[in-house]
């Protein structure tokens, strides 16, 4: 695949992340606090800073919890002035998604949250793998004036998604489908040839330990869910390039 065939997005979780994947040339980014939860919304001067960095190209996820996508109107409206916030700080897109508890598109959700996004690209997120019919789905995700689907085909990762990808990148007429979840430099170039798709997903990152000397192990600060507490996870420029370099050897 000749570079401006495929688009490469990195999820970031920081400056210094969003740094690695704009020196890696990554087309853009989504920027995301709560990784361990799945990505929640960044807070207002992650954004602010970021944009600085970032002339273009730059996404932002609009979720305010962990969980699942069942969202009620306080929810909706926390995301609605999410969203009016990333719009007043330049944000090119959001990344977003409601469910209803039948497993469909929530659309008068979506519907409001897409009229807060006005111009902005908006991306319908992993949300769509909880989906209880992705072929619907995608029609009414289509319906709503999406750009763009981030999925794992409804599987862990998307190279085991691939069978369920492919289907949806063969049927989609008016949005992009993103695999995403598990995607690095050693299976792009399968994930890319077997389902056509060609914009992709990764976060490109390795664990950075802390430089704490002083450590107390009895207490955590996730309470009874226990993480890392001296270790966090950063975008390596590296692994953004590894992961272009094997999209153009795709043919």
């Amino acid at each position: 695949m000749l570079r401006k065939d495929f688009k490469i997005e990195i999820c970031t979780n920081s400056a210094e992340s969003v740094r690695a994947a704009i020196e890696a040339g990554a087309d853009r980014i989504e920027l995301c606090a709560g990784m361990p939860e799945g990505g929640t919304t960044p807070s207002f001067g992650e954004i602010a800073l970021v944009r600085e960095l970032l002339p273009r190209g730059m996404h932002v996820i609009i979720r305010p919890r962990g969980g699942d996508f069942l969202y009620s109107e306080e929810e909706c409206d926390v995301m609605i002035r999410d969203i009016d916030m990333a719009k007043k700080l330049g944000v090119d897109g959001v990344v977003l998604g409601c469910l209803t508890a039948e497993g469909d598109v929530d659309v008068d959700k979506m519907r409001r949250l897409m009229a807060a996004a006005g111009d902005m690209s908006v991306t319908f997120h992993r949300a769509f793998d909880m989906c209880r019919e992705p072929l619907r789905a995608l029609k009414t995700i289509e319906e709503l004036g999406c750009e763009r689907i981030l999925t794992s085909g409804q599987k862990g990762t998307a190279e085991e998604g691939i069978c369920l990808l492919k289907e949806l990148v063969a049927c989609a007429r008016e949005v992009i489908i993103m695999p995403g979840c598990g995607v690095n430099a050693g299976n792009i170039e399968k994930i890319a040839k077997e389902t056509g798709a060609c914009e992709f997903h990764l976060s490109a990152r390795e664990g950075v330990e802390s430089a704490m000397i002083y450590r107390n192990p009895a207490v955590s600060m996730g309470g009874t869910v226990r993480i890392a507490e001296y270790g966090r996870d950063v975008t390596r420029a590296e692994k953004v390039r590894e992961a272009i370099r094997a999209l153009e050897e795709v043919r």
